[in-house]
């Protein structure tokens, strides 16, 4: 659809690693440039302590790896349908609900598009997961009317969803040139996300297209849960995760889960938490994991590990192995992570997404033969072992990548001008 004139509203894509804010203009992209030129601002929040404000995105990680002292928060998408949501945590000196830092985020996002655009956004369409809780309709509920109250204190007058997944259809549905039955699977930083959908180059400008939505489906599990699996499975034993206490039972793995789970790394910087680990040292069989494990806190070198697990991740997308140097913990220490062990780590995850997938042809009433395409976005959806997995539920369907982080702000960017024009 040519446009003659700008969209008078905008779509927001909320990532848990990534955020892209889509606007229809003439002459242009789908996406608004965000920080430095790119279209993705990172979903990270830095209170920097010794300057009394936040950063966000790169500048947020850069400041945060220059050695600022202050507070990092990422995956601040995977506060929505959690606990901490109606709770506050300590900022700057002061308590801040987070329900306040999901403000300060998106309220960032906001003011960076109506820069870029010249002009003030009062309608958005707000992608969201199918499900940002599994199997709790209460929760999941909370979520979504959590963020559009956020969303209204911001200033948005008009508040809707679309579904990331449906979204990232109307991306691609832009470019094709025939009729296809198209599965969509989105897998981003904190939910798989998926959708059943017949695309055609003549239902494009369509209003209505709930019946060319056949069914919808999705799973907790995204980029951040594999970053935690790698974590667990390949660094975290370096540090006691899975050693013995003198009594021959496990050592408790409470203090290794929090430092593999994004939003709860700073819980292991908590008094508490050192003097657990420094009691529990003395019952340790071997204390050697719990002293890497406390020169670690006392670094405050948490986030660090997690961006270094997150790194090789990507990097045992493309390559067989990868080594991280923890020398700033213990001279000569690292870890060798390979491919077949991130692979492994990652099982039960890619068998619930399958096992989703499964249930939602099942729902639709359609067989894996009839699907035409497989249409991959999503950040995490470049992770080989996961591509062969859902590949071999649909034998006959093609394979398509699209914009892994720009697909859904962009489709949301044309849901918006649908809905508000």
């Amino acid at each position: 659809m040519t446009l003659a004139t700008p969209a008078r509203a905008c779509g927001i894509d909320f990532g848990t690693s990534n955020s892209t804010v889509g606007w229809r203009r003439p002459g242009a992209g789908n996406l608004i440039a965000l920080e430095d030129g790119k279209d993705t601002l990172p979903s990270v929040l830095f209170f920097n302590f010794e300057e009394q404000r936040p950063a966000f995105g790169r500048q947020a990680l850069g400041e945060y790896l220059d050695g600022y002292e202050g507070r990092l928060m990422r995956s601040l998408k995977s506060l929505l349908g959690s606990p901490l949501l109606n709770s506050a945590t300590t900022v700057l000196g002061s308590a801040m609900p987070f329900k306040q830092i999901l403000g300060l985020f998106l309220g960032e996002l906001k003011a960076r598009a109506e820069i870029e655009a010249g002009r003030p956004f009062e309608q958005v369409v707000l992608g969201r997961p199918v499900f940002f809780v599994d199997d709790d309709p209460a929760a999941d509920r909370e979520a979504a009317e959590t963020l559009v109250e956020v969303a209204r204190e911001l200033g948005f007058k008009d508040v809707s969803f679309q579904y990331e997944p449906i979204a990232a259809a109307f991306d691609y549905e832009a470019g094709i040139d025939r009729e296809e039955l198209v599965l969509i699977v989105d897998i981003g930083g904190g939910t798989s996300d998926f959708s059943l959908v017949r695309l055609a180059p003549q239902r494009r400008a369509l209003a209505e297209r709930q019946d060319d939505i056949l069914a919808t489906g999705g799973v907790h599990i995204g980029g951040t849960d594999f970053d935690k699996q790698l974590s667990l499975g390949g660094v975290m034993p370096l540090f006691g995760y899975g050693s013995r206490m003198k009594s021959d039972a496990l050592m408790p793995t409470s203090h290794h889960m929090n430092l593999a789970t994004w939003h709860t790394i700073n819980a292991v910087y908590a008094q508490k938490s050192k003097i657990a680990l420094e009691s529990m040292r003395y019952d340790s069989a071997d204390p050697t994991g719990i002293d890497r494990l406390l020169r670690l806190i006392e670094q405050r070198a948490g986030h660090w590990l997690a961006m270094q697990v997150e790194d090789s991740k990507i990097t045992l997308t493309e390559e067989d192995s990868r080594s991280i140097d923890f020398s700033r913990i213990e001279a000569g220490l690292s870890a060798e992570l390979s491919r077949a062990l991130f692979e492994a780590a990652i099982a039960a995850q890619l068998a619930r997404i399958n096992a989703s997938i499964g249930q939602l042809l099942a729902d639709a009433g359609v067989g894996a033969a009839q699907v035409d395409t497989l249409f991959f976005t999503g950040g995490s959806s470049g992770i080989p072992a996961l591509r062969h997995s859902v590949a071999s539920l649909l034998p006959n369907a093609r394979q398509v990548e699209g914009n892994r982080f720009g697909g859904i702000g962009s489709g949301l960017a044309i849901e918006a001008h649908k809905r508000y024009g």
